[in-house]
């Protein structure tokens, strides 16, 4: 079987070298992937999107090289008459055999581009194409995406969700993305909350729907103290996540935000809604509405042109579902609980929140600073320790290089104050946003900050001191450091929020 005539050039021949040559890489890249269990996020962008554009490349340039030969050979087909249509007479032999090549190579052609697209529409939708192609941007939402409860949800079930309008306003919104890392010109730290994101509707309730009600749960914390014993001071709430019976529904209960019945708007002059100002309640049932403003900061004028409106939903709390920064306090408290951290070794928790009071501006310098400020902790303060115990200071050293490295990212100017957790009420107001006391109606409704509106104290103090209260009851919270009543007077960010500049 002959190729045609018009296929002798040099640029035919460069399409048809670059087709195969970019064909074969494909096949022998996959076999190595699939046999060898060898790859990476790297290697799938290669197999599935680079060398699949440059084989098409290749095979356009064999139909162009092919048209200028004719165009050189037969100079009359774009004047005078016009262009003339090449001619195909099955019954001539070299005709024949060039429309079964075309057949052929077309029908392969087709065929791969079918599975190849398939594949990389899989791939450009896997967790790893979303979390480790562009490593420095991704590597802090990816990295506590691992940890998180969320770690077997594909990415895209939440960033994207269902339908065809979502799935190409992100792939538009990607185009954008990738020109943004290739020319290095995005910010550090990624903005938060990301504009347009689908409604929690539409993506959350696929699993957690209003409908599905949930009991009340315990919920037990083991934090440490700054002595010499690094003594535990633990914490059991009962967290009113719904109601006392599951068939009072949404009725009460932290919950009850969502009740269909219900209907919660607000309005915040910051991106970040870290500052509300304005609440709107409507009972769609009894037709009630009421309205809450900010007492302590009242909105005025400027305020209603400036501040953007929102419909309350899951996302207003749990903002941070999957991709949780935790504290200092908070990471080295969960290695001491278990057991990463030898809570045996004197003052290791002081010596670590030492060396966690600066700012890092790499990952190499914030594991050489967090090394010598613990050692010169030791070493100044308690030198008998450095001489009996500089083996378990090592290692702790390390362990809190690591817990750092796992909640902070100097590179992208991440760490746990950055994207503020509105679910709590410790290092950001969370909660404390409307439930303040501040926040009323004109007609002296409040919305509360009595603590236990969402959970009651059962047990809190030392393992060998423990208070209990009694069934159905709560114990008044009792700061493990003795603050007198300022735990009253103050939210607890005006004071968690700055320990750790």
């Amino acid at each position: 079987m002959k190729l045609p005539k018009s296929f002798y050039n040099w640029t035919s021949i460069l399409g048809s070298s670059i087709a195969i040559i970019a064909f074969f890489l494909i096949v022998f890249f996959f076999c190595v992937s699939i046999l060898f269990d060898q790859g990476s996020s790297y290697l799938g962008l290669v197999i599935y999107i680079v060398l699949p554009a440059i084989m098409i490349l290749g095979m356009i340039l064999i139909p162009m090289g092919m048209l200028i030969q004719i165009r050189r050979k037969n100079k009359q087909m774009f004047i005078g008459e016009g262009m003339k249509w090449p001619k195909v007479d099955l019954n001539n032999q070299k005709h024949r055999n060039a429309f079964s090549l075309f057949v052929i190579i077309s029908f392969l052609f087709l065929f791969l581009s079918s599975v190849g697209s398939y594949e990389a529409f899989v791939y450009s939708e896997s967790n790893e194409f979303c979390g480790t192609l562009c490593h420095t941007v991704m590597e802090p939402e990816y990295a506590t995406y691992q940890r998180s409860a969320h770690a077997r949800v594909l990415c895209v079930e939440c960033h994207v969700g269902e339908g065809a309008d979502w799935f190409v306003r992100s792939k538009l919104s990607g185009l954008y993305q990738v020109y943004a890392v290739t020319t290095n010109n995005f910010p550090r730290p990624i903005p938060t909350p990301i504009a347009n994101l689908r409604p929690a509707q539409e993506t959350c309730e696929h699993c957690h729907w209003p409908e599905k009600f949930y009991s009340k749960r315990t919920k037990f914390q083991r934090n440490f103290l700054t002595d010499d014993q690094n003594s535990e001071w633990n914490i059991t709430q009962l967290m009113k996540i719904g109601p006392d019976h599951h068939t009072q529904k949404l009725s009460e209960g932290i919950h009850w935000h969502i009740n269909p019945n219900v209907k919660i708007e607000f309005k915040s002059a910051d991106e970040k809604n870290e500052f509300i100002q304005w609440v709107k309640y409507t009972n769609t049932a009894t037709g009630e509405v009421y309205i809450y403003e900010d007492q302590m900061m009242e909105p005025d004028s400027a305020f209603f042109a400036d501040a953007k409106h929102r419909n309350m939903d899951c996302m207003d709390c749990h903002n941070r579902p999957s991709h949780v920064y935790l504290s200092p306090p908070d990471y080295i408290d969960e290695y001491l609980a278990s057991g990463k951290l030898d809570k045996n070794l004197s003052f290791i928790k002081m010596a670590a929140m030492e060396a966690l009071k600066d700012s890092y501006t790499t990952k190499d310098s914030a594991k050489l600073m967090i090394a010598q400020s613990i050692r010169d902790y030791y070493s100044q303060n308690h030198p008998e320790l450095v001489k009996d115990k500089s083996k378990e200071i090592e290692t702790a050293i390390l362990q809190v290089q690591t817990a750092y490295l796992e909640n902070s990212f100097p590179e992208m100017n991440v760490r746990w104050d950055v994207y503020p957790n509105h679910k709590a009420h410790l290092e950001s107001n969370g909660c404390f946003r409307c439930h303040d006391d501040y926040h009323t109606t004109k007609d002296g409704r409040v919305i509360s900050k009595d603590c236990n509106l969402c959970h009651l104290i059962t047990e809190q103090g030392k393992p060998d001191s423990l208070e209990f209260a009694q069934f159905g009851k709560s114990l008044e919270f009792k700061h493990p450091v003795d603050i007198g009543t300022d735990w009253k007077d103050y939210n607890c960010a005006d004071c968690h929020a700055y320990l750790y500049p």
